[in-house]
């Protein structure tokens, strides 16, 4: 916390200090204005614009400081953890769109977990073996696995402002779904790396950092599932709004935040239990709470994690010229390309890996289900899609690399600078021609499955009240359960959440005839 405040300043500081945050925040707001202007266009969204102001910004800076730096701040890795990094996660859980998640459940946490573990190998084996041709030395085998966890990463925000959710909806669901769950694995898979002191990587390592992550995982969820529920209990109690909804929306924020900040204080993954906290509170304390604050915590939990992700990208934008990594890294600039190249390989390698694989393996478990295939063309964009790194991808590398946004060393600057660059390629090459491809291999009107209007997928719960009233029908008998296990499992659960989950942390019974709310 001391490095943050030294950089951020105490309300008392002088101009000198005051300024730069002053300009910075101008930028933000350029960057939000800009954005507005470009709403018809969808070949660039926010996170483009963003990094675009960045490098501008950044070559202006550089200019007047006579080359010698490209920064108005310079942030450390706690600056990306503690304030920056929740609102986005936290708002993923809040606003995902839950009843699509959970008829493709099973392709989703194929692709989120089990690719995020594919690609981790490819990427930490590729490096070991690719970056000493290049002169590339000094890393350690916890520094390799680190690096395969950090480009592992995906951001998909790109791919989904250009996706149709009605002409695509299998598309939508995949690409989003796993977006969320690929960011909760990563972090959670990064942190287990963390743990690691070993001199080589052998059997006993992957072992060591699957156990690290079961264990993670699922007490940083229980955490997250926990802090959620007694959020609901808390506001279905006490009930704030009748005196006050500006109490109601504090205690939704804070006790956000406070899960995300007990998780780390515990040593537990604090994006995975935010992430799965905004999950339950939109499940359960939503409904607690008056209309007003259900359309301003939906609201504002969206725009801190706009303004978190706009930071971010802004922040790249400009770290991109820092010239002092640059210097520091003493790669020459064929072995600098040679080195970002490998990783720009070696993401598509592990991309690729798993995801032709593990789609043949959801449609062959789909068949029996009745459950909609995943063609060559999906396929091919969903691949597209997970090329594009973002801010997870960033924060990670300042957590691991740098000690209050500063590099220690040559190797580690090389790897901070590499990332900027991967990030930022990726996202404006990647995310500049996924329109045209999408237009290519899936044209409008050609994607005739039934789906709900974007709005009507925003109101929907876990289950829906429609839904609810005809899955309750389903016998749930070891027959369906082999044949249609997913739909088996929601039947399960519906019955279970209905008869004692919403009867003590709120909610509408799934039998009411009339949706009252958005997320219905």
């Amino acid at each position: 916390m001391d490095g943050i405040w030294r950089i951020m300043g105490s309300m008392g500081a002088s101009q000198e200090e005051v300024i730069p945050i002053t300009v910075f925040v101008a930028i933000l707001c350029l960057c939000l204005v800009v954005g507005h202007l470009l709403e018809e266009n969808r070949w660039l969204n926010e996170s483009i614009t963003a990094i675009i102001i960045g490098c501008v910004s950044g070559t202006i800076i550089l200019f007047t400081s006579k080359w010698t730096s490209s920064h108005i701040l310079r942030f450390d890795e706690e600056l990306f953890f503690i304030y920056l990094l929740p609102p986005i996660i936290f708002n993923a859980g809040f606003q995902a769109k839950k009843k699509a998640l959970f008829h493709n459940f099973l392709t989703i946490m194929l692709f989120g977990v089990v690719g995020v573990f594919v690609s981790t190998f490819i990427i930490t084996s590729g490096s070991w073996f690719l970056f000493p041709k290049f002169s590339f030395h000094g890393l350690t085998p916890r520094d390799f696995l680190g690096i395969g966890t950090i480009f592992s990463s995906t951001d998909t925000v790109c791919t989904l402002q250009v996706l149709n959710q009605d002409e695509s909806p299998l598309l939508y669901s995949l690409v989003f779904g796993e977006g969320i769950v690929n960011d909760a694995t990563s972090v959670v898979l990064f942190n287990a790396v963390q743990k690691l002191q070993v001199d080589k990587i052998d059997g006993s390592t992957v072992l060591q950092v699957i156990g690290d992550f079961l264990y993670l995982f699922s007490t940083s969820t229980a955490l997250g599932i926990g802090m959620g529920l007694l959020t609901s209990y808390a506001l279905k109690c006490f009930y704030f709004g009748r005196h006050s909804t500006i109490r109601e929306i504090a205690v939704m924020v804070l006790m956000a935040y406070l899960s995300y900040m007990l998780s780390e204080l515990l040593e537990l993954s604090g994006i995975l239990t935010v992430f799965f906290t905004g999950i339950f509170m939109s499940q359960y304390a939503w409904y607690n709470v008056t209309d007003d604050s259900r359309i301003t915590t939906w609201h504002v939990f969206a725009m801190m994690s706009s303004i978190a992700e706009t930071f971010i990208f802004l922040y790249v934008g400009m770290d991109a010229l820092d010239i002092k990594k640059w210097k520091m890294s003493r790669l020459s600039f064929w072995d600098s390309a040679g080195v970002y190249g490998s990783l720009m390989f070696l993401i598509f390698l592990g991309r690729a890996a798993f995801v032709f694989p593990l789609s043949a393996l959801s449609n062959f478990m789909n068949r029996t289900s009745g459950s909609s295939i995943i063609t060559f063309k999906h396929q091919v964009m969903i691949l597209w899609a997970g090329l594009i790194r973002g801010a997870v991808s960033i924060a990670l590398a300042f957590k691991q690399f740098t000690r209050h946004g500063k590099p220690l060393d040559p190797p580690n600057a090389t790897v901070v600078k590499t990332t900027g660059l991967v990030v930022l390629s990726s996202t404006v090459v990647f995310g500049l021609f996924t329109k045209p491809l999408l237009n290519a291999l899936l044209p409008q009107g050609t994607n005739n499955q039934k789906q709900n209007t974007a709005e009507e997928d925003m109101r929907l719960p876990l289950h829906s009240s429609e839904e609810s009233a005809t899955t309750n029908q389903l016998d749930g008998g070891l027959a369906h359960l082999i044949k249609r296990p997913v739909y088996a499992m929601h039947s399960l659960w519906l019955r279970f959440d209905d008869n004692y989950m919403r009867s003590i942390f709120g909610g509408p019974q799934s039998n009411e005839s009339t949706v009252q709310t958005w997320h219905e």
